[in-house]
């Protein structure tokens, strides 16, 4: 009988932190009530999906250990990329209401595009404002939400 063998770190990481995110979310959505097919509940959705994400991450998981599987080590986490995203992420959500979205968007996109090894002002200009059209159009426009576009003193 041959031992079991992690090949492929990165994907069986990969695997499991899908298995808990999705496996929290179904528990969450345990609080809400579920319902069926027919008639879904506010809880449905969430524990389906969470349910799914779980299965992607054993699937995942499983197959990291087959002997076909690519050898590949788990990485050392870069972490000023990720303190870039996440400080994006977090501006985003601190500047939304008193900034509006626009200058909100702005701020996400160039702040968390200086976390890419390959960063150029142009690129980021232009995912900026493909970002803030399609935001507009979507959020704005098209299911009007009640976010407020510019800051309150330009309105």
């Amino acid at each position: 009988m041959s031992k079991l063998r992690i090949r492929n770190q990165q994907d069986f990481v990969a695997g499991l932190i899908y298995v808990a995110t999705g496996l929290a979310f179904a528990l969450g959505a345990m609080n809400y009530k579920i319902g069926e097919a027919a008639r879904m509940g506010p809880g449905y959705f969430p524990f389906f999906v969470g349910m799914l994400l779980a299965a992607v991450g054993f699937a995942t998981s499983a197959l990291a250990l087959k002997p076909a599987a690519a050898e590949v080590a788990v990485k050392v986490p870069d972490l000023r990329t990720m303190a870039w995203v996440l400080g994006a992420v977090v501006l985003f959500g601190l500047l939304l209401q008193p900034a509006g979205l626009v200058i909100a968007l702005v701020a996400l996109v160039l702040v968390s595009s200086m976390a890419s090894h390959e960063f150029a002002w142009r690129g980021a200009l232009v995912n900026t404002l493909v970002l803030v059209i399609f935001s507009v159009g979507a959020f704005i426009k098209g299911i009007s939400l009640q976010i407020p576009l510019w800051p309150a003193f330009l309105n």
